[in-house]
């Protein structure tokens, strides 16, 4: 009896979509460069509910006619190619026709379009590759698709969709990829009905400041080369510009975005003994190459692309990004030119006579803290009198367990909390066994041995839970500012911070939009420094954000603010400052482990430490 049979073409369709259609933002990837390729020169997005309700393209480029309308949801269906050979002078975005047909097979299609050459259009309703609707209707030209319910027939993949801010970051991110390569195209983007970026058509420059903001536009320099393999050109950013992580990087070929580790590597390459190791320069550079010498058929995502030439494409990269920094000075340059200046004559000490070269005396044996110093026999003591009684005070604040408020003290207002359990501080330690190591360690003795803190671990581990809980109580102080603060981000990362002013107002900023990408910082947690820089690693770390839950967000945006409170490796405390640290800590629901799992604390075993001294 025979087994093998073909699969129905909406199995196979759905077996594809896997690949192909794996979010929302994977929808509109395909949209928008369908939409390209038919000519477009102003694309409209709107998504509602990050794309899990909703999502529209519209274009006003050539459009189908009903014919075409109806073969272009079929598989391996396309205008793009007609044999295998077109598959080394691809021009296009799109060539294997799986596109459509994958997306009619986990959602809802409706297709409304019309040809120039047609006085009416048709309307095409698709559901789980069922035709449903077909029908003349007017319209302008061009296309307009509207995906609905994405994965209303595969609930299992609609179960496993992140939350709606990490789909809309992702839509946002494959929106901007596809912006930056086409300049010359208009694009908007909205989201349930705001409009999260409208970028005209202009210049590639242009493109950047309008995604990215006015402030990156200043730190990028142009980079221009052209030889018989490869056309480059872009920008890369000065070496001011280098971040820790999360800078803009962006490679296309033949106006497609590609990822590359290794032409990656060569910019930063370029960038070697210039910015500090680790840190990342932002760069958009474009390749231009025949398309003979590549391979885009690798992965249905096409991002994915081999090169024949790459070993000597490296090294053009790397050569036109030193060019780059070079020509702009970018970099340091010693020049060695001299001529038409004036001839500045050498110092020659014979020439000197009798004068004689000033000389600075000092006394190395001053100290400033002691009255025996010669530097502090005139002075008068009788300043002391004013002060005795703040010293009494002061010295009586100590002895009960309390700590001078100093400007830049991290923990002066902190109460002395109560002493750890018993098992580990034995009555006979409590007293002020901490002593702290090179600014970093605090060790104190305890029963078993000699226990080792990280000061600034442990702080962070005190801060991140305070907050948490002022997170979902909603009982985090604010501070109003006497002027406030001008926050300035990109149309992309003001669109997510709009997404989480709930969370960030729970731990105590007071953050109002301005229209646009700008927010007015009017009130900060008591004590905040620099809120400008705070909210912009909050954003920053939730774009990196996985998780769809909202825990997951309270922890990026607790962890980033008791990292910038936190007291710094190297900061010297005081005895009760470090009695009070050790405290916290033990009041703490995990004491041994950061909010990112690096460890807090380490005790050096008795028996250890006799071992080392050979004690018996």
């Amino acid at each position: 009896m025979d087994i093998i049979h073909l699969l129905p073409d909406s199995v196979a369709n759905q077996i594809a979509a896997g690949e192909v259609v794996q979010r929302p933002a994977s929808v509109i990837k395909e949209l928008m460069e369908n939409a390209i390729d038919a000519g477009a020169s102003t694309i409209d997005v709107l998504v509602q509910d990050a794309g899990r309700t909703s999502i529209q393209v519209i274009d006003d480029g050539k459009g189908m006619t009903e014919t075409d309308a109806r073969m272009a949801f079929e598989r391996h269906a396309t205008s793009k190619i007609a044999k295998a050979e077109d598959l080394f002078t691809l021009q296009t975005m799109g060539f294997r026709g799986e596109a459509l047909p994958s997306i009619a097979a986990v959602a809802q299609v409706k297709l409304t379009t019309r040809t120039a050459e047609q006085e009416l259009g048709v309307q095409l309703c698709i559901e789980g590759s069922r035709v449903v609707l077909q029908e003349v209707c007017s319209c302008p030209v061009g296309a307009n698709f509207e995906v609905s319910n994405l994965f209303f027939n595969v609930p299992a993949r609609r179960k496993f969709l992140k939350s709606n801010q990490t789909e809309l970051n992702n839509i946002i991110q494959d929106f901007e990829r596809i912006a930056l390569v086409n300049p010359s195209v208009a694009f908007t983007l909205s989201s349930n009905g705001n409009q999260l970026m409208q970028l005209p058509a202009g210049s590639s420059l242009q493109r950047i400041v309008g995604i990215f903001g006015k402030k990156l536009g200043e730190q990028l320099l142009p980079v221009q080369v052209e030889t018989s393999l490869v056309k480059i050109s872009g920008f890369v950013g000065k070496p001011e510009a280098a971040r820790k992580k999360n800078s803009s990087q962006f490679l296309f070929v033949n106006g497609r975005f590609m990822r590359h580790p290794r032409f990656h590597y060569a910019v930063m390459e370029a960038f070697s003994h210039l910015v500090p190791e680790g840190d990342q320069v932002p760069y958009f550079i474009f390749f231009k190459v025949d398309p003979a010498n590549i391979d885009v058929n690798i992965h249905p995502t096409k991002t994915e692309i081999k090169f024949e030439s790459e070993q000597e494409i490296w090294s053009i990269i790397v050569a036109a990004v030193r060019d780059a920094l070079g020509k702009f000075n970018a970099v340091p340059t010693i020049d060695f030119d001299v001529e038409g200046r004036p001839d500045i004559p050498a110092y020659d000490a014979r020439g000197l006579g009798d004068v004689k070269v000033p000389r600075v005396q000092v006394n190395p044996g001053y100290n400033p803290f002691s009255g025996r110093g010669e530097g502090r026999k005139s002075s008068s003591r009788q300043w002391e009198k004013m002060f005795e009684g703040a010293r009494g005070k002061e010295q009586g604040a100590i002895e009960h367990g309390g700590e001078p408020d100093i400007p830049g003290n991290p923990l002066a207002s902190c109460p002395l909390p109560p002493a750890p359990n018993d098992a580990l501080f034995p009555e006979a330690d409590r007293s002020t066994q901490h002593f702290q190591y090179k600014g970093q360690y605090i060790l104190t003795a305890v029963q078993s041995g000699l226990m080792m803190v990280d000061q600034r671990r442990a702080h962070i581990r005190i801060l991140y839970e305070r907050y948490m809980h002022q997170m979902q109580e909603h009982t985090a102080p604010t501070q109003g500012l006497l002027f406030p603060e001008l926050l300035e981000l990109s149309p992309s990362d003001a669109a997510l911070l709009t997404g989480i002013l709930d969370d960030i107002r729970s731990l105590g900023f007071d953050i109002t939009p301005l229209g646009g990408s700008s927010f007015s910082i009017v009130g900060t947690p008591s004590g905040q420094s620099n809120p400008v820089a705070v909210v912009q690693q909050m954003v920053e770390s939730v774009k990196q954000q996985d998780g769809g839950h909202a825990d997951a967000l309270h922890h990026r945006l607790a962890l980033v603010l008791a990292r910038s409170n936190a007291i710094e490796v190297g900061e010297v405390l005081s005895p009760v400052q470090m009695e009070t640290l050790i405290g916290d800590l033990f009041q703490c629901e995990i004491q041994n482990l950061s909010p990112s799992g690096k460890t807090i604390l380490t005790i050096l075993q008795q028996e250890q430490i006799d071992k080392m001294f050979g004690t018996p």
